[in-house]
């Protein structure tokens, strides 16, 4: 007797929503000692999007789910799972996922967050993937967001020119025969490089205090050249492991969607790969990084560049504090 066909997970909709806020360099050169060109040759950053006072996680993770479910024609009490990818939830608990179910209304549904910084969504997509390959759940929410401005120093003028804020949110569902969806994933951490992007406090180490916050220990702090040198190698490390074991070559990609951290990683990467410079999509000049927001950012910038298509082969890359590092190859499906 023949086996059944193994069930594949696709993504059918996609959506995201910024702030209309804007930081534009010239603003931040009257806040920290940086300037214009300083941060565009060293980072492809431009601008980027600013959450306004008491605007949550939650609040940008709900209106991109919102959009991304009328596009579909699901009701929210349709969706069975939501999972969101952040590092700046609301607050510790409940889970960012729990605030999100609620404000759209999604009653029925279970959910939680997946802390794994600039690759938490696609940590998220694969993990809401394997519950629609196990045939355990045909609707799923999986969003990646985060508020990064609400962690910054802007004192610090290494790290508070990098970040903005956003989120987006993809629908998964079972692909249909003939589909080919999610194909294949690679995911890594390499916990050594931990002290090299971190918050030191406001977990069960270094609990609030008078003294963290006099030390300013409740913001991101970076060792850029450790994080540059790490992200320059395992990205494409992990792509061309990927392409290998599935035949491909770099050629064959169609859209390269890459974490957008520094816009030299993407081309260093994108060099190693011998991949088609029209396939690199990269928008890190309008939004700065986004940490668990800028992949499915960067795939709407596909979209509207006519790049992302039906049937279009996509390779998906990021690498984040932790170390975390993932890679994703999939066909689009709408």
């Amino acid at each position: 007797m023949s086996q059944p066909a193994r069930l594949r997970a696709k993504i059918s909709a996609l959506s995201t929503y910024v702030p209309p806020r804007v930081l534009n360099n010239h603003d931040l050169e009257k806040m920290v000692e940086t300037s214009d060109e300083w941060i565009l040759t060293r980072t492809g950053i431009r601008e980027r999007h600013i959450a306004e006072k008491g605007v949550a996680t939650s609040d940008l993770a709900t209106e991109a789910a919102k959009k991304a479910l009328a596009q579909r024609g699901w009701s929210p009490t349709e969706v069975e799972v939501i999972v969101v990818g952040t590092v700046t939830p609301d607050m510790l608990f409940p889970s960012t996922a729990c605030l999100v179910e609620n404000k759209l209304g999604a009653h029925g549904a279970w959910g939680f967050d997946l802390s794994a910084a600039c690759s938490a969504f696609v940590y998220a997509l694969q993990a809401g993937a394997q519950f629609v390959v196990s045939g355990a759940h045909k609707k799923v929410l999986v969003i990646g967001a985060d508020v990064m401005s609400s962690i910054l120093d802007y004192t610090d003028r290494t790290t508070c020119i990098l970040f903005g804020d956003g989120a987006g949110a993809v629908l998964l569902e079972p692909a249909e025969e003939g589909e080919e969806g999610i194909i294949d994933f690679l995911h890594e951490v390499d916990g050594s490089g931990g002290c090299s992007l971190y918050m030191p406090a406001g977990g069960s180490l270094h609990p609030a205090t008078r003294e963290t916050v006099d030390q300013r220990m409740h913001f991101v702090h970076q060792e850029g050249q450790a994080v540059f040198k790490y992200a320059v190698r395992q990205m494409a490390d992990l792509c061309e492991r990927v392409l290998e074991r599935n035949g491909l070559k770099g050629s064959d990609i169609d859209v390269f969607i890459p974490h957008q951290a520094n816009k030299r990683i993407i081309s260093a990467t994108a060099d190693r790969l011998s991949l088609k410079p029209e396939s690199v999509i990269i928008n890190i000049d309008r939004y700065g990084n986004t940490t668990a927001a800028t992949i499915p950012l960067a795939m709407q910038t596909a979209r509207e560049e006519g790049k992302l298509k039906k049937g279009s082969l996509v390779l998906l890359a990021s690498v984040g504090a932790g170390f975390t590092s993932g890679v994703t190859l999939l066909r689009w499906a709408f």
